[in-house]
């Protein structure tokens, strides 16, 4: 059966009738409201566990693993930064298959490389990547662009961004730094092992770059315009930390990958959407409800065997089979 898509939603839309939206339960259904906008990725270890401790070694396999997957996909990163238990990466996916795609090839790649690291048996991720849509607003860009570089400061890890010693974009956002992965065919090493040939891992490492977009609202700015912007949130972040006791690079680098922190987290549902002005989250808020509304008629159509209208930025499935009563 063929399913088609149309497009249903506004970027920013007046809802008028409230009786037309229904309450959006249970899990949430991935979607992207305007293609080419910043969207932040959140990816959390099982059980909360260092595995991805900082080493020159993971390190590298991080930025090979994204410059790989971005020279597969097309994707363009603003940014990332990988602590001990969960990493944070900006996007800016032109579509939502495009982000599942980079994520999932990001992702496994990890997964095997942290099981070899580690001696850990099984996947590391224990729920799919959480996405969160920024709103066009340079306000909420911006701020998501800080709550990227403050990752290990505001943790009381190290007193500014520049010292934390895993794989991180900051460096490369404030002077334009070459952001450089190692990449090892894994398929191919096998392969030799099968055949009996010599297989050590740096015959089959190649080397990727990741190549670094702006944010959308910095996105006419000079180069050096960029990281002169990144430098001074940079300080004012390093000014907040002043006095501050931090654990520091040795202390972090030599925890057990598969210890966890002691204390309990502070567990704060991720927002769907961040905005500057409460009215716009609202929008956001509301047409995204309209959204699933749209999916879930066009769902039921699907499952009646009725002609499916899905609408735009969603994944509409491929096969669907009713079942038996």
């Amino acid at each position: 059966m063929k399913v088609h898509r149309m497009k249903v939603l506004p970027e920013y839309c007046e809802i008028s009738d409230r009786s037309c939206v229904y309450s959006c339960m249970g899990r949430k259904i991935r979607h992207l409201r305007a293609a080419d906008g910043l969207v932040e990725v959140t990816c959390r270890v099982i059980q909360r566990r260092f595995l991805l401790r900082p080493s020159p070694k993971f390190n590298a396999v991080v930025r090979g693993a994204l410059a790989r997957a971005q020279k597969r996909h097309g994707m363009k990163v603003c940014g990332f930064v990988y602590l001990s238990n969960h990493c944070h990466i900006l996007l800016r996916p032109s579509s939502v298959d495009q982000m599942a795609d980079f994520m999932h090839d990001v992702n496994y790649k990890i997964s095997k490389e942290v099981g070899r690291l580690h001696d850990w048996e099984g996947p590391i991720w224990p729920r799919p990547y959480t996405d969160v849509q920024i709103s066009d607003e340079p306000e909420a860009q911006i701020h998501t662009l800080r709550y990227l570089l403050e990752q290990g400061c505001k943790e009381g890890l190290v007193a500014s961004p520049k010292h934390w010693p895993g794989a991180s974009s900051t460096k490369a956002l404030l002077s334009g730094e070459v952001v450089e992965g190692i990449w090892v065919d894994r398929t191919a090493q096998y392969r030799a092992w099968e055949r009996n040939e010599p297989h050590p891992d740096e015959r089959f490492a190649s080397t990727h770059r990741l190549e670094l977009s702006p944010i959308p609202c910095w996105e006419h700015l000079e180069p050096h315009q960029y990281q002169a912007r990144v430098r001074a949130m940079v300080c004012e972040i390093e000014q907040g930390t002043e006095g501050v006791r931090v654990l520091g690079k040795q202390a972090i680098c030599a925890q057990d990958p598969h210890d966890a922190p002691s204390s309990k987290p502070r567990r704060t549902p991720a927002p769907r959407f961040r905005a500057a002005e409460p009215q716009v989250r609202r929008a956001l808020e509301w047409a995204y409800r309209l959204f699933v509304t749209a999916y879930r008629q066009a769902a039921e159509d699907l499952r009646e065997g009725k002609p499916a209208v899905f609408p735009d930025g969603c994944f509409a499935p491929g096969r669907f089979v009713p079942m038996r009563t």
